[in-house]
């Protein structure tokens, strides 16, 4: 296992309302984690792996309605990951998501930056106390454990672990002929 504490994080906007060509109105909230997220629970399916090609097509369509209709984060930027959320898996989470990041490809983890948002979030709401720990499963039904420490300005810094396994190892050669050994050095 691996803790990892993240940027600062926080939610920018509650309960956003977006129309959604082929769904109709979609509400969520947008928050930063690590990366802008729009997280919304207005899924009429399971969050399961074989409804991951539905998922994508719903969080493909969310994303293109927030870009037409202009709904950004804070500085300006695209809310360019899609967190859909969905029944806890029994015994294993108290959530489980479906992640959409840009490119249509989608997080098998339950996504760092996202359950940073989603802890946010909840934190936000009162339902998540400093330290309380919230675990998070994805779609494949891996886990983060996430819990929150306050900051002064109303933003958290959350507490992410998960375990992950070594799959492979590599070895870096600098050679000193090489005129490029330590990257390209602008003027």
């Amino acid at each position: 296992n691996v803790t990892v504490a993240n940027v600062p994080s926080y939610r920018y906007q509650k309960n956003v309302s977006v129309e959604v060509a082929g769904y109709g109105t979609v509400t969520g909230d947008v928050a930063w984690g690590g990366n802008w997220f729009f997280l919304t629970e207005d899924y009429d399916g399971d969050i399961s792996y074989e409804n991951i090609p539905q998922l994508t097509c719903f969080s493909a369509a969310v994303a293109r309605a927030l870009a037409d209709q202009n709904i950004v984060g804070d500085d300006g930027a695209a809310v360019d990951h899609i967190e859909v959320f969905g029944v806890p898996t029994p015994g294993v989470s108290d959530s489980r998501s479906f992640v959409l990041c840009p490119g249509l490809a989608y997080d098998r983890s339950p996504c760092g930056t996202g359950t940073s948002a989603k802890l946010a979030c909840l934190h936000a709401d009162g339902k998540l106390a400093p330290a309380q720990v919230w675990r998070q499963a994805s779609v494949l039904d891996t886990v983060f454990e996430g819990c929150v420490k306050p900051l002064e300005n109303g933003q958290v810094t959350p507490m992410i672990t998960g375990t992950a396994s070594v799959n492979g190892e590599a070895t870096i050669i600098i050679q000193d002929s090489d005129p490029f050994k330590h990257g390209i050095i602008a003027p």
